[in-house]
């Protein structure tokens, strides 16, 4: 988002504007989601995290700071309260991810050999995004789902900027060494 665009939507989002806040919700909310259902794993724990998400935009509102960012404020607190769901709940690894609802919709005239190769693509994907240790999984999700840049990404989980690009370097290799393994690599090796 352009930074003055950006400066003029805090500023209604602070005076309490309702198509602030519509705008905002429309600009973000199919990233958070998707981001918030890849860390997870589960459609539902995700749409109450970002349910929580807004009411804390909402909230909060009023006593943002005029230069905020917005995509790095909204992806911090949905990360912070995914932090805090997981601390209060015993995480069940038996949930079966159907990682298909969070993906694009497929082109127009896609061929039926078309789709069942993006398919196997993305199944595979989500099989390795669930193979990273959370660490890794949320830096490859904040940015390329995200949309984050690693600047802000960095921000977000508290972490320096090359500290995070460290990392955001070790889940790629991780993700792309288990995809060429043909998802084969066990969770110890990517984790």
């Amino acid at each position: 988002m352009e930074p003055e665009l950006e400066r003029r939507l805090v500023a209604r989002l602070k005076a309490g504007e309702a198509s602030a806040f519509d705008a905002v919700y429309d600009s973000y909310r199919a990233r958070l989601f998707t981001f918030l259902a890849r860390l997870t794993r589960r459609r539902d724990v995700a749409e109450d995290l970002l349910d929580e998400t807004w009411l804390r935009l909402v909230s909060t509102a009023p006593r943002l700071a005029d230069d905020t960012k917005l995509a790095a404020w909204l992806f911090t607190v949905a990360r912070n309260l995914h932090a805090s769901w997981c601390r209060h709940r015993t995480l069940d690894g038996q949930h079966v991810f159907d990682g298909a609802a969070v993906w694009p919709q497929p082109p127009p005239g896609e061929s039926p050999f078309e789709a069942a190769a993006r398919n196997e693509t993305e199944r595979r994907i989500e099989q390795g995004l669930a193979r990273l240790c959370p660490h890794d999984r949320e830096a490859l999700l904040l940015t390329a789902v995200g949309g984050l840049t690693p600047a802000e990404a960095a921000v977000c989980v508290g972490l320096g900027a090359e500290a995070f690009r460290k990392r955001l370097q070790r889940a790629r290799e991780r993700l792309a060494a288990w995809m060429d393994a043909g998802g084969a690599t066990s969770r110890a090796q990517a984790g």
